[in-house]
């Protein structure tokens, strides 16, 4: 594996802790909300989320 995977891991785990540690009330109300989407609309976002990360990811790396 690369040197650079497990810091990337643990840089996510840090901003994904961040919304809930600051923001506890709004991250529930968005966690509330992100339920109520259907499947068709979460593998959306998803797939969007997917497909920006990757491009930067690319685009980092070059």
């Amino acid at each position: 594996m690369p040197d650079w995977f497990w810091p990337a891991i643990a840089m996510v785990v840090i901003l994904e802790g961040l919304g809930p540690l600051c923001f506890p009330n709004r991250w529930k109300a968005y966690i509330k909300e992100l339920s109520s989407l259907s499947v068709a609309q979460l593998r959306q976002i998803g797939g969007v989320t997917v497909i920006i990360g990757a491009l930067w990811l690319l685009w980092a790396t070059t």
